[in-house]
């Protein structure tokens, strides 16, 4: 993408990465660590900790998702067997599944 285009997001991806966003920032300082505490343990800039802090939707997901297994924020389940067991389901529905996804082709009806 050209430097000169920026990404568009939708609202509902803003105001969840916001919620995110909000939710380490909320627990790390309840915690009471500091940002540059936080940022050595993702092993980051404090810059890049507080871009995720302010909602930044281009900073890494898996960053993002370490930030919450550090602070104990739960994002789909509040305990690792419940989000094992979510997982074991998705997979055996994505099993179910072709491999390969293909557009349908469009019939064309010409009877007149």
């Amino acid at each position: 993408m050209p430097a000169s285009k920026k990404r568009n997001y939708a609202r509902y991806t803003i105001a969840a990465v916001t919620l995110l966003a909000t939710l380490v920032q909320l627990e790390r300082k309840s915690r009471r660590m500091t940002a540059q505490d936080m940022a050595d343990r993702l092993g980051v800039d404090r810059s890049t900790l507080q871009r995720l802090e302010k909602g930044d939707p281009k900073v890494e997901l898996g960053l993002a998702f370490e930030a919450c297994a550090i602070l104990n924020i739960p994002l789909f389940e509040e305990d690792a067997p419940g989000l094992t067991v979510r997982l074991d389901e998705a997979g055996k529905r994505l099993a179910l599944l072709p491999s390969r996804v293909r557009p349908k082709k469009l019939s064309v009806s010409d009877d007149f």
